[in-house]
């Protein structure tokens, strides 16, 4: 038990308060003495510790403060041989915990430490050394001290960066470029460093700078249009045309990239400190080793390297490129588009038509290596007259249609040759392009190079037999078809087609006859060469008018093309081809079908046929040239057919009677 002291005064202790024995001066040195080991710290402060321990977890460090503190041992891997006694700075998280122990952090003081050498770095325009990390899109990841920066791609090296892998792991000295405070980012550029470098180098290239100086280089990027190739600090262009004397489609088909090799400066603008360079140059240009038996008529094999609207050139050697016209492709006429016979990246034979080689000129031909149908020998016992082919409809124009028969035979049917018995206005109402038709041959002329065809003359002439059938006088069911205010078209038995004036369409009833009806109708006139029926209603019911048309009728077989007596020449008398004025059409009187064939051959198809065989003649005289027969050049040989063959010339034509 300790011993108790009965003559402590208890009383002065209250009296005097703790220390109150201590005099002013006694209690002033106390407190000095406890100042000087004692140091005030601020939380979030970075400061220097001493060691003063090693646990199997923390580090604890004396800072000077009241208590010492702890570091997570976790926090010194990069020191494996710390020990008691070493200085390291550490941040202060906090003063007192609620155990009452000081929290210090090595990794957030050397985080602060590494800010502030950013910031300073970005100030003082300093360079900082870090390690790559890791890869990440359009760019590296690196670790500055603690802090991550980001190193773009293209701030890398001076040259495009292919593989970003490489770079991981490796020191590299950056330059701060740009810091986000607001999300706490860092952008750095290696490439800066190595600008400075490089730009000495440059300006020694530049001054030293020639047109068709040699120089060395590597090919750095590679594009569409050509490729940069790095002269050692300066970068030139190499365009696609000036990689080679022939024809390439990208520059990767002969080049690499790093690749290096040797061109030529071919021009540079030492303001803008561009630099056009060559490689082709160094080599002698194609045409001047051109061997000297190529000459026109010469066969020569090559590639298709472009194809236009007009035509295809084709590189008979590298360098060396001749135009194939599309004329000179096909001795078809029809031939418009190269696209359609002929492709690019296809290896063609073909021969010579003109060659230039002070211009650099070449023409090609592919159909000249095949004969022109035109000069074969059995072309005249093939397209003989009357012989009969099936073609197809190659043209539309307004006098008729192009049929090809074979691969550069054309033959022109004209459009009154398409029907006997429908009057066609334009060939479209028949047949459309692309169609087949089978057709005669009407007209043969080598030396013209000149084939009319006909497509009618495939049947016999029914209006041998419609003229012992509607004969004047005679009457027969008709249906209107269309109605103006000149006359109306009716549809008569057999297919065919007549006309009936304003007056002729009166009924009976004195009203008039409306589209669509069927009635009777007397034929009041019979063209076989006109190919033309006029019919009258009013003449079936009322015989002042039949007999005003009986008369009018034989004024008509009275005019130019007759006999003496009125009738029609080679015809016959018409009083012999009459019929009773109540005799009806039938059927039976196709049986009495002649044998004649039509001999209408009209001058407007022959001038059709004139103009192609023009045509094609021009085309086998001059291979050179594209055949260039205008659709407008046809057209306008266009004229209308011999005698009143429309309402308006038959109204006309009765009105001069």
């Amino acid at each position: 038990m300790a011993e108790v002291i009965d003559d402590f005064d208890w009383d002065n202790v209250g009296a005097t308060g703790f220390g109150g024995n201590y005099s002013a001066d006694q209690r002033a040195e106390m407190e000095k003495m406890y100042g000087d080991t004692l140091t005030t710290v601020q939380e979030e402060e970075v400061v220097k510790g001493t060691v003063v321990g090693i646990t199997d977890r923390d580090v604890i460090l004396n800072i000077g403060f009241k208590s010492d503190g702890l570091v997570s041992l976790t926090e010194f891997r990069d020191l494996p041989d710390l020990k008691i006694g070493d200085e390291v700075e550490v941040f202060i998280e906090d003063q007192e915990d609620t155990n009452g122990q000081l929290i210090l952090s090595r990794k957030k003081a050397k985080i602060k430490q590494a800010w502030k050498a950013i910031y300073d770095a970005l100030e003082l325009d300093t360079i900082l050394e870090g390690v790559v990390k890791r890869r990440t899109k359009g760019g590296l990841i690196m670790e500055l001290d603690g802090v991550e920066a980001f190193l773009p791609g293209s701030q890398i090296d001076v040259k495009p960066i292919r593989d970003f892998d490489i770079y991981v792991g490796r020191r590299m000295e950056v330059k701060v470029v740009k810091i986000n405070s607001a999300f706490d980012n860092v952008v750095v550029s290696h490439k800066v460093l190595i600008e400075k470098d490089l730009e000495k180098q440059r300006e020694a290239i530049l001054n030293n700078l020639e047109k068709g100086q040699i120089l060395e280089g590597n090919i750095k990027n590679m594009t569409n249009f050509g490729v940069f190739i790095d002269l050692g600090g300066v970068d030139g262009l190499l365009h696609i045309t000036d990689i080679s004397w022939g024809r390439i489609a990208h520059p990767s088909e002969v080049l690499q990239l790093d690749q290096k090799l040797n061109i030529v400066v071919l021009d540079f603008d030492e303001a803008k400190k561009r630099i056009s360079l060559g490689l082709k140059q160094l080599t002698p240009h194609p045409w001047d080793s051109l061997p000297a038996d190529l000459q026109p008529g010469s066969k020569v094999k090559g590639r298709i390297v472009n194809v236009a609207d007009y035509g295809a050139f084709m590189e008979v050697v590298p360098g060396v490129e001749g135009l194939i016209h599309v004329s000179e492709m096909s001795w078809s006429q029809h031939l418009r588009n190269p696209q359609d016979f002929i492709k690019q990246g296809d290896v063609v034979e073909a021969q010579i038509l003109t060659l230039d080689r002070e211009d650099r000129k070449m023409s090609l031909g592919i159909k000249q290596l095949t004969e022109d149908p035109w000069t074969r020998g059995d072309f005249g016992g093939k397209y003989a007259v009357g012989t009969k082919h099936n073609g197809l409809v190659r043209n539309l124009t307004n006098f008729g249609l192009f049929v090809e028969l074979e691969e550069g035979v054309d033959g022109l049917v004209h459009v009154s040759d398409l029907s006997w018995t429908k009057k066609i206005k334009h060939p479209s109402e028949f047949v459309k392009v692309g169609d087949r038709l089978d057709v005669v041959v009407l007209e043969l002329d080598l030396g013209a190079r000149r084939l009319a065809l006909g497509h009618k003359q495939l049947e016999e002439n029914p209006w041998d037999t419609f003229q012992t059938v509607f004969t004047p006088g005679s009457v027969h069911r008709a249906t209107i078809t269309e109605k103006s205010e000149r006359g109306a078209v009716l549809e008569l038995p057999y297919g065919i087609e007549g006309f009936a004036y304003p007056k002729g369409l009166v009924k009976e009833d004195a009203s008039n006859a409306e589209n669509g009806e069927a009635l009777d109708f007397r034929v009041t006139e019979f063209s076989k060469d006109d190919r033309r029926i006029v019919l009258s209603h009013t003449a079936v019911y009322n015989q002042a008018v039949a007999a005003e048309d009986d008369s009018r009728n034989a004024k008509f077989k009275k005019k130019p093309g007759t006999n003496a007596k009125g009738e029609a020449q080679g015809e016959g008398k018409m009083s012999d081809l009459k019929k009773p004025a109540d005799e009806k059409s039938t059927l039976g009187d196709l049986d009495a079908l002649s044998a004649l064939r039509d001999q209408m051959a009209g001058a407007e198809r022959k001038a059709g046929e004139q103009k192609l065989a023009a045509a094609n003649t021009k085309r086998a005289t001059e291979p050179a040239v594209a055949d260039e027969t205008s659709v407008a050049a046809k057209e306008a040989l266009e004229a209308p057919q011999a005698g009143p063959d429309n309402a308006q010339a038959m109204e006309d034509s009765a009105a001069a009677e």
